[in-house]
């Protein structure tokens, strides 16, 4: 009977695993562009810090190079490797030491890292997810790719000194 019992147990932890497997496996991959400059060594360091989750939106498998997404539907999206920001009006808004650009769409925000080469974009949308969240989540991540600038602002601007 103990050999028995034994492997009645590990039948039902077989069968405990397959149905484990058949759950994940029903979360379709997360259909993502690569950015212009996903192959960018640069991007490795962060790719493989990124949290399990952010909030309660769980990491999903992305189809392409760099890129990541959290939350079944998506909430939010991450590509590093775009395009870097230059000096812009958009806000800037400093996250544990990341400064990250924000340009507000409806619904759809984009944050972009700045000062950071290769940059991070992220796409969400603020009514399904904080933005405080996902930028708090993301920060030690993002910080795996080192600083070369960050963002001026109206106080710093009014500071220079002049021309003579």
């Amino acid at each position: 009977m103990p050999a028995q019992s034994a492997l009645t147990r590990a039948s039902g932890g077989v069968a405990v695993l397959l149905a484990v497997l058949a759950l994940t496996a029903c979360s379709p991959v997360v259909d993502v562009s690569a950015a212009q400059d996903a192959a960018n060594p640069a991007c490795a360091p962060m790719m493989v810090a990124l949290p399990d989750a952010i909030g309660d939106a769980g990491l999903r498998k992305t189809n392409s190079q760099a890129t990541a997404a959290w939350g079944d539907p998506s909430q939010v999206i991450l590509r590093c490797g775009v395009n870097v920001p230059g000096p812009t009006t958009d806000r800037c808004v400093s996250v544990n030491g990341i400064d990250w650009v924000i340009k507000e769409g409806d619904p759809v925000y984009t944050l972009t890292t700045f000062g950071r080469e290769p940059a991070t974009e992220i796409l969400m949308d603020p009514g399904n997810i904080s933005s405080a969240t996902v930028l708090a989540d993301l920060s030690a991540a993002a910080a795996k790719i080192p600083a070369t600038g960050n963002c001026v602002g109206q106080e710093e601007l009014q500071n220079l000194p002049s021309t003579q």
